[in-house]
């Protein structure tokens, strides 16, 4: 098999590779939850310590606006509005 990192030790691919490969499909769908749920906690953190005079409505707000555009920012934004105008 062709090496897939240059700049990690063959030995080490080869064996990492074979754990993955024994991995059932439960255990590499926990794999990538838990790397997806890590991503996005690092995410919210960076834009949390970036804006630390926000409030949670707007960090979630910039979160939405960084990961998917200012369109569906916007969208967000006024669904949250009306969402905290509905509450009592």
């Amino acid at each position: 098999m062709k090496r897939q990192s240059a700049d990690t030790d063959a030995k080490m691919e080869a064996a990492w590779i074979a754990l993955v490969r024994r991995a059932t499909p439960g255990q590499k769908f926990a794999q990538v939850r838990s790397l997806s749920a890590t991503t996005l906690s690092l995410s919210r953190r960076a834009i949390a310590r970036r804006h630390g005079d926000c409030t949670d409505a707007q960090l979630r707000g910039l979160f939405v606006y960084y990961q998917y555009g200012s369109e569906l920012a916007d969208r967000f934004q006024r669904y949250e509005s009306q969402r905290s105008h509905a509450q009592p």
